[in-house]
């Protein structure tokens, strides 16, 4: 397919996205930026699973770890600044994720998933009715992040529509950093260690340094997701760290096509819609959400991103017909 067709396409989502809050109620921009949270948090998770061949079942924990450091080192009655919530979040997950990394990737295959769930449940527990987590049943946060620095101020996250840029501007330059890191030399190791771990290290690749970075950097972004989830719905839960919380993100990123950062988005978008309309239908939306995935698998192997490219190219097999 066209490499200017993708690019021109995915512009013009990207100015959907913009114009979407003057056409759009204050419900469906709330769940626009929830999905646009959602979709950080997939393209970190796509970093090990389609780029580096490391599938996770325990990144939760970073998310939850961020979303708890805003909602614990934040002043209760006044709004703690932006910047320093954001870093402080940001670097304890990712600090979590390095001491993770350490021990999760000595192991391979199922063990690498077992071990990481292990650490993600061990974490939640660390939060689920302690002193720490404070209760079982959340922290509020009760005064979104003041976003002053040096005494100006760019924007006010208490206006639903600036906080809803800021996200779409996050996401954003998420997708970019990503971008540019798969296209380097870091990122071509890692498609090297996910195509042949041992060829890397015959070529004298320290392997298991490459993977501790993307690791890392995986667990910061989802740091990142956990901090403005925090922020747009101002609570932070236990439930943020738990293993079924990992398996979401992990469907959104199988539906939206492994290997793809776009995919990525697009699988938090079909995730999350389909998740709200099956809501509505029945209590039961699990089961659906179930067939559509087991569907996805069959039918579409490489996911929403390679659906574009089948319909190209039947497209192009119709016209050679002719």
């Amino acid at each position: 397919m066209n490499s200017a067709v993708v690019t021109l396409f995915k512009l013009a989502v990207l100015a959907g996205l913009v114009l979407f809050p003057a056409i759009g109620s204050s419900f469906y921009v709330e769940l626009v930026a929830k999905i646009l949270v959602m979709a950080i948090f997939a393209m970190s998770l796509a970093l090990l699973v389609g780029f580096t061949g490391l599938v996770s079942l325990g990144h939760a924990a970073y998310f939850g770890i961020a979303a708890y450091t805003v909602a614990l080192i934040a002043p209760e009655y006044e709004a703690a600044n932006l910047w320093f919530v954001l870093v402080a979040s940001v670097l304890a997950a990712a600090v979590a994720a390095f001491f993770i990394g350490l021990f999760v990737l000595r192991t391979k295959g199922i063990y690498f998933i077992m071990v990481t769930l292990a650490f993600a449940q061990m974490a939640y527990y660390i939060f689920h009715d302690t002193a720490l987590g404070r209760s079982s049943d959340g922290i509020y946060l009760n005064f979104k992040p003041d976003a002053s620095l040096f005494g100006w101020m760019p924007f006010n996250l208490d206006e639903p529509l600036q906080l809803y840029y800021f996200i779409l501007a996050a996401m954003v330059a998420v997708f970019v950093l990503l971008a540019f890191v798969l296209r380097s030399p870091f990122g071509r190791v890692l498609a090297g260690i996910h195509s042949n771990e041992h060829r890397m290290k015959s070529l004298g690749y320290a392997t298991f340094r490459y993977k501790l970075a993307a690791f890392t950097l995986a667990g910061a972004l989802a740091g990142v997701a956990g901090f403005l989830y925090a922020v747009l719905f101002g609570f932070v839960t236990p439930e943020y760290l738990s293993w079924h919380h990992s398996g979401n993100v992990l469907m959104m990123v199988i539906l939206g096509g492994l290997g793809s950062l776009a995919g990525a988005v697009a699988g938090a978008f079909a995730f999350i819609g389909l998740q709200e309309m099956f809501s509505d239908w029945t209590k039961h939306w699990q089961l659906l959400m179930g067939l559509v995935i087991v569907a996805a698998v069959l039918f579409m192997p490489t996911g929403l991103a390679g659906l574009p490219r089948r319909i190209f190219r039947t497209i192009n097999w119709g016209e050679d017909d002719e």
